[in-house]
């Protein structure tokens, strides 16, 4: 495989937009840059190398179906920043975490095996379940539960800025 390569310039472009579109959703960026600068060179590069923003800590299949659970910000960040002050990679950290009152230690993988994930069937709900004459959908949105009601999900979330991909039927 060749080498995708990825200019200074390339990684300051995708930092600045990320750290824009976290702080625009209330998230935080971990503050050690150039740890930070290492995961978005991986971001770029799995962008350019799959077509979508993989998490650079983990293994993509390359199939972006499969991956998008782990497409930045993936469906963990949320409950990983709950439970342990960053996320899996320590891409995003907790205010706790920023201001010195948390320290980080190992995050444990939340993803299931693949194996898992093949057999995890989507909810779907109880035809008896009077919610379901709803006249749209409700759509959830799998990083940071954004719920809708229309026709199809938002193209992109506007709280956490993912796309539609993203987004799971609720109702």
């Amino acid at each position: 495989m060749t080498a995708i390569e990825v200019s200074e310039p390339d990684i300051q472009r995708a930092f600045d937009a990320l750290k824009r579109d976290a702080e625009a959703g209330g998230y935080h960026l971990n503050p050690d840059t150039g740890f930070v600068n290492s995961l978005v060179r991986g971001l770029v590069t799995n962008q350019r190398r799959y077509g979508y923003p993989a998490c650079p800590c983990r293994l993509a299949s390359g199939k972006k179906d499969d991956d998008l659970d782990i497409c930045c910000p993936c469906d963990y960040r949320d409950p990983d920043l709950d439970d342990f002050g960053a996320c899996y990679c320590a891409l995003y950290v907790t205010s706790a975490v920023l201001s010195g009152q948390q320290i980080l230690s190992s995050i444990p993988e939340r993803r299931p095996a693949r194996a898992e994930r093949k057999a995890k069937q989507p909810v779907q709900p109880a035809s008896a379940n009077p919610l379901s004459a709803l006249p749209y959908p409700v759509w959830r949105c799998k990083v940071c539960g954004y719920l809708c009601a229309r026709e199809q999900p938002p193209g992109i979330c506007p709280i956490c800025k993912v796309t539609k991909e993203r987004f799971e039927r609720f109702i």
